[in-house]
């Protein structure tokens, strides 16, 4: 009988300093595409995993494939990852979001690249490189039309995860905002899982007291589908938080809804204040029904809190939008919020546009060694790079400041639910934590030794 074939599963961590074992612990959930990957595996084939953001990965442990999932902020350290097995002679498979983006530039490191969604390609990838002819790219001809894999959690026991459970119902959203990496990989499209499996899945994953974060891209994307989803949610006993466009506020029976089904919480792109910025990033639909701000009051009205993410940097934007990004996010009394300058993404228009106008700094800052996290890797306008990106942390700085947090504690959406208020305060003080851990984080490990091995 020949020897089992093994596939290990590796989660890259964005990056780490030369001798720091540590991570961002806002970063350290549950990598869920690895558990989907795992599911889509014959019983007959063996399967190790290794979560570069929180343990140590042992290289030489015998395997016979290894397959990584792919950012673009983790490229750098998938490549050094990569390199190392395939100095071993053992072959390397990517894909994800930065492979579907970049796929000539991956396959510049990977024995196989992946475009597009795994789940109707990951099959033919193991069973190709089971009888020793790897394809170099698998490519989706389109897009299922239905998300039907369960994924196997099992493959993630034992690890230090955060206290959340990790849930897809959709994937991909039908905006096309001018930034966004996920709209250029989907093709401003999405698909969804059936009610029913979701409900059934949430059953079996079921912990007292666990919150569920459904990750979906855009939970209210197809708004008829989201409904049926939280019709289907009600009762279940679930306390939930997710990933919305603004357009939900409008509509009061998918508010109710979203209540009754158990949402605590929604993040929101509002990304500014501006009305000319919104518009100029495809993102006019924030200005209907009365803004962000009468979108910030319907959502409270229903107990259902904001997670609000704020962006500096287009041209147009000045010190003062940021202030004022803080300032509201404080008055409204946002759960957490982000203030994060632009990044441009590679596929998006964003990046594009850049590019063509030469403003790039970092034409490929994800590889770039002299890139950190946090860094403005364009020219913009109205700032420096350099003050670009220090007002940013300072407005982060601010808003996670005790006085803040405690004033935005007094807010009813708040403290009219102590678990919230509990959570609210933990999850309050993390980002607090956090602010200055992730600042110039390098991409990549700086204590990596080796040069990058590339195929060919």
């Amino acid at each position: 009988m020949p020897a089992p074939f093994h596939v290990t599963f590796v989660h890259p961590c964005v990056g780490r300093r030369a001798g720091d074992r540590t991570y961002i612990r806002t970063w350290s959930m549950e990598p869920l595409p690895v558990a989907t990957l795992a599911a889509l595996l014959p019983a007959a084939v063996g399967r190790r995993f290794f979560d570069d953001r929180i343990e140590v990965i042992d290289i030489d442990a015998p395997t016979d494939l290894v397959a990584i999932s792919v950012e673009t902020y983790t490229a750098r350290r998938a490549y050094q990852i990569a390199s190392d097995y395939r100095r071993r002679g053992v072959p390397v498979v990517m894909g994800g979001f930065h492979a579907t983006l970049r796929p000539d530039e991956v396959g510049r490191f990977a024995d196989s690249v992946v475009v597009g969604e795994a789940e109707a390609l990951f099959p033919q990838v193991v069973d190709d490189w089971r009888h020793g002819c790897g394809q170099r790219l698998y490519k989706a001809a389109k897009r299922p039309t239905a998300l039907r894999v369960v994924p196997d959690r099992s493959i993630l026991r034992g690890k230090p995860y955060l206290p959340i459970t990790l849930v897809e119902t959709a994937r991909g959203c039908r905006f096309r905002c001018d930034f966004c990496a996920i709209t250029a990989a989907f093709a401003a499209s999405q698909i969804r899982r059936d009610p029913g499996e979701v409900v059934a899945e949430l059953r079996r994953l079921r912990r007292p007291g666990r919150m569920v974060f459904f990750i979906d891209d855009n939970i209210v994307s197809d708004l008829d589908g989201a409904k049926a989803l939280f019709r289907a949610l009600a009762g279940q006993g679930i306390r939930w938080v997710g990933q919305a466009s603004m357009t939900v506020a409008a509509d009061d029976e998918a508010l109710a809804l979203m209540r009754a089904s158990g949402c605590q919480g929604i993040l929101i792109g509002i990304e500014s204040l501006d009305e000319g910025q919104l518009r100029g990033m495809n993102k006019g639909f924030n200005l209907l029904n009365g803004g962000p701000l009468a979108a910030i009051r319907r959502l409270h009205q229903h107990s259902i809190r904001v997670y609000g993410t704020f962006l500096a940097g287009y041209d147009g934007d000045s010190p003062a939008t940021i202030e004022r990004a803080v300032a509201f996010a404080e008055e409204q009394g946002l759960f957490i919020a982000a203030f994060n300058h632009l990044t441009p993404f590679p596929g998006t228009p964003l990046y594009d546009r850049l590019e063509r106008a030469g403003r790039l700094r970092f034409p490929a800052w994800w590889l770039d060694p002299h890139y950190r996290y946090g860094m403005v890797p364009f020219t913009p306008v109205g700032f420096s790079p350099e003050e670009l990106e220090q007002r940013c942390i300072a407005a982060r700085r601010r808003f996670y400041r005790w006085g803040s947090i405690l004033s935005r504690a007094r807010h009813r959406i708040h403290w009219r639910d102590p678990w919230m208020l509990a959570n609210f305060l933990a999850i309050n003080a993390m980002h607090q934590r956090d602010v200055d851990g992730r600042n110039h984080l390098p991409l990549g490990d700086a204590g990596w030794q080796g040069e990058l091995l590339e195929v060919g």
